[in-house]
């Protein structure tokens, strides 16, 4: 069987979240090596950003299960860059906990992926039930969080084994967090989008683009190479020119 098609509207998306991600990143690298101060925990600017870098990343990756489903995916093609990414989620996790050991990332945006895009794949044919499931994912955590808050149970979802879920009271400490709930919701709604824009003509996701937006759809091609390896060069980077200021 052939494999999945690309589709460059998707691709750019992509390429579009990388540069985004990357543009927050150094900026979160300059605060860590002193270059500047920022509260990347709590200002406004930084933390609406990385909801907004997190949604697109997610509801780009529902589009293209969408469209692998629709052309028929099989499992060992899914399979196969599941592997990649819950491996990449690994390195992640081992990678953060020597750079930061009392917040390292144990469930990340990779680790949130590989989770939900075994759950999207699963629920592929809910059709137009994909809206409503994405809505109620969307509102499952803060309504599953004040259901929670003041009771014995909050202790029990607040604690590592079941703080996947994102049924919290309390944010956990690391420094990438992405649960399953609310984010599910985002990777839901991008599956029933690229379910829609492939039944309804025009068919936008077909279309070729071209000048910079091509080039967006490039890099998006290299997504999971460009996320793993954008952060360890331009950390090294400044790592060496504060090196070299001294």
């Amino acid at each position: 069987m052939p494999a999945t098609p690309r589709f460059d509207a998707i691709d750019a998306l992509r390429g579009a979240a990388l540069l985004w991600m990357t543009a927050f990143h150094l900026g979160f690298d300059l605060d860590h090596f002193d270059y500047w101060s920022q509260d990347f925990l709590h200002d406004p600017f930084w933390t609406t950003q990385r909801t907004g870098i997190v949604s697109l990343f997610l509801f780009t990756a529902g589009l293209a299960q969408s469209a692998a489903h629709r052309h028929g995916q099989p499992w060992r093609q899914f399979w196969r860059r599941w592997a990649q990414i819950a491996g990449c989620a690994l390195l992640v996790t081992a990678g953060s906990l020597l750079m930061f050991p009392r917040s390292f990332i144990f469930f990340g945006v990779l680790h949130g992926i590989a989770l939900m895009l075994l759950v999207v794949r699963l629920t592929a044919g809910w059709g137009r039930g994909l809206w409503l499931a994405g809505a109620l994912a969307l509102a499952a955590a803060p309504a599953g969080a004040a259901a929670l808050a003041g009771s014995d149970w909050a202790a029990t979802f607040n604690g590592a084994a079941l703080s996947w879920l994102g049924l919290v009271t309390v944010k956990p400490v690391t420094e990438d967090y992405v649960p399953l709930l609310p984010w599910l919701g985002v990777m839901w709604w991008g599956m029933a989008t690229g379910q829609w824009l492939q039944q309804s003509p025009p068919a936008w996701l077909r279309q070729r683009l071209r000048g910079p937006l091509a080039g967006l759809a490039r890099l998006g091609r290299w997504s999971l190479t460009y996320y793993m390896v954008h952060q360890p060069v331009m950390i090294g980077a400044l790592a060496l020119l504060g090196w070299l200021r001294r």
